[in-house]
């Protein structure tokens, strides 16, 4: 199989401010098999700030890949090697995200309209690891709604040796449109993306935006590489209990939402044993894993209670299942 070639493939999307590594551990509690992401790192970050703050992971989350923000290519190399020997699966470079902070940068979603760069940026990458060198982008930005752009875009960044392309099937409008706006205004335009495993057939690509079920996944699976998926994993994570059978062919899951909870609560404990990591960062992440059943509400409330935190984490835990239980 070719560098960066990865089949069938599904995982959840770098999410800024939510998959860090509590919530990739929380994931991969419901889901052995699919790929996660960090949240975007920056060059800079990594360069100029504290490394193992930025790029510390649990052993369970594998495999995880590590997504970079940024436009010089040393810069990016450095952190591709910093990444890989850190221990990451996949090193991912970000050409999707429509921010105005990330535009002053001059990385992001931005870079569209700089294939060349990209192409340096990436080739200066896989010079120097040996994992995979991925690319996640747009199908555009701004009005630019021509198939042709993000077609050149693939075309001229896959012969810098980037084998898999994540495309979020959506333009980024750089003006106007907050980051939460550009996740809902823009159309998506899925069919381009199947366009562009039609026209180069030898590359991977996985599909990205506004899938909320399984079915869509599958249907999409018939055509591409992957799927991505972004807020639906994050806000219903119970559903990915039901991935590593339904994707990859495993044995049905006998997993319930107690054992993860529990599962979690001893994570929380030794997070604050070993790093004093208050209970309160972590379980933010896991609010949803009750959705749909009676109680999540009062249940979702105890654990969000911040008048709880000098409790340990497994005394929460009941307390949150006592008043779940209570009659509504």
């Amino acid at each position: 199989m070719d560098k960066g070639l990865q089949q069938n493939t599904i995982s959840i999307a770098p999410m800024m401010d939510w998959t860090d590594r509590h919530c990739r551990y929380f994931h991969r509690l419901l889901t052995r098999r699919a790929l996660l992401y960090t949240e975007m790192v920056t060059t800079g970050a990594l360069i100029h700030g504290d490394v193992p703050r930025h790029l510390r992971f649990n052993a369970e989350e594998h495999p995880v890949a590590l997504q970079l923000g940024g436009s010089e290519p040393a810069d990016l190399a450095h952190c591709a090697k910093l990444g890989e020997a850190w221990g990451y699966d996949e090193i991912n470079i970000n050409c999707g995200c429509p921010s105005e902070r990330v535009q002053r940068g001059a990385f992001g979603a931005c870079l569209m309209n700089e294939p060349q760069l990209v192409a340096d940026c990436v080739k200066a990458m896989v010079d120097v690891v040996d994992v995979p060198v991925t690319v996640k982008h747009r199908i555009g930005i701004d009005k630019i709604e021509s198939y042709e752009f993000v077609r050149d875009f693939v075309g001229q960044v896959s012969e810098a040796g980037c084998r898999t392309f994540i495309v979020h099937a959506r333009n980024a409008w750089l003006k106007g449109l907050s980051p939460k706006q550009n996740r809902e205004v823009p159309p998506l335009r899925y069919e381009l993306v199947h366009r562009l495993k039609h026209d180069f057939p030898a590359l991977a690509f996985s599909i990205n935006g506004g899938f909320a079920d399984t079915a869509q996944m599958q249907a999409h699976l018939r055509l591409l590489d992957g799927v991505m998926v972004g807020r639906e994993a994050y806000h219903n994570p119970w559903s990915l209990s039901g991935w590593d059978a339904l994707f990859y062919g495993e044995p049905r899951s006998t997993l319930t939402r107690e054992a993860v909870e529990q599962q979690m609560c001893d994570y929380m404990a030794r997070e604050a044993a070993e790093h004093g990591t208050p209970w309160s960062n972590i379980a933010r992440h896991m609010l949803g894993l009750r959705n749909g059943l009676a109680g999540a509400r009062r249940w979702r409330q105890v654990w969000s209670d911040h008048r709880l935190k000098s409790r340990a984490p497994h005394e929460v835990m009941a307390l949150a299942h006592e008043s779940a239980a209570q009659p509504a």
